[in-house]
């Protein structure tokens, strides 16, 4: 089989291409599972076309908020005195999100985004039979992504970036549960961490909401005016209304 064959069945087997194309916007709601935090922390997660990402956490009652506009990046947390410290992206973790999948992941209509992608062969996967990836966007950025050979979804991707202290790293993330949504497959369980696979931070996803209305001022530096939003966040909740937060079936 050949990477274009696999493309094809993998587009497929997760809802259609046209079906993905007509996704502008996306919200998740769940909880995040940590070895290195303790207990269960909620989460929102917001996505908007192009490249738009908006990650909010709460802990012990205090919000910390990662957020990107395609251009910029942001983070907020509680300081020593207990108020919102905001603070830009450095310039490596610019250079992630700026290489990071949005919405439908590395691999679908990557030939629109100016992506190459090669068959590396077969590899077994935590017992699971897996056609290997190697993937380069435009910007840079490569994935190695393994694509299930029986249902043709997404098992797992790793990424090269460079971690904090400079040094060359990589970060696997891990797809599981995957339900319908709207005709939609998407995996309700996420695990990231070291390539090792030693240390996992688990997102499992309780709602989903498709198209939902979301202002690009979520997507602002928080804190600042045009992010005052009537005292209501602009995720899932807001998109109710219009497009009710759905569990998958």
């Amino acid at each position: 089989m050949t990477a274009a064959q696999v493309l094809e069945r993998n587009a497929a087997a997760r809802g259609g291409l046209e079906a993905w194309r007509k996704i502008e916007t996306m919200a998740w709601t769940g909880r995040v599972e940590s070895p290195n935090r303790g207990g269960r922390v909620p989460f929102v997660l917001e996505q908007k076309r192009p490249d738009r990402t908006r990650f909010e956490i709460t802990v012990d009652g205090q919000k910390a908020v990662r957020v990107f506009d395609g251009t910029d990046g942001w983070k907020m947390r509680a300081s020593s005195t207990g108020r919102p410290e905001v603070q830009p992206f450095t310039a490596d973790e610019l250079k992630f999100a700026r290489g990071a999948p949005i919405i439908d992941g590395p691999l679908m209509d990557h030939a629109a985004r100016g992506a190459t992608i090669s068959l590396a062969g077969l590899q077994e996967l935590e017992g699971h039979k897996a056609y290997v990836l190697g993937l380069r966007l435009a910007s840079g950025s490569s994935y190695r992504v393994w694509i299930d050979t029986e249902t043709f979804l997404e098992l797992r991707y790793d990424r090269e970036f460079v971690n904090a202290q400079g040094r060359p790293a990589v970060t696997s993330v891990y797809f599981a549960d995957y339900r319908a949504v709207e005709g939609l497959q998407l995996p309700f369980t996420i695990e990231t961490g070291t390539a090792d696979g030693k240390t996992r931070d688990k997102l499992v996803i309780e709602q989903v909401a498709l198209n939902p209305r979301l202002d690009d001022r979520a997507f602002a530096k928080p804190g600042s005016a045009t992010v005052r939003r009537r005292g209501v966040t602009v995720d899932t909740r807001a998109a109710a209304k219009d497009n009710p937060a759905r569990p998958a079936q």
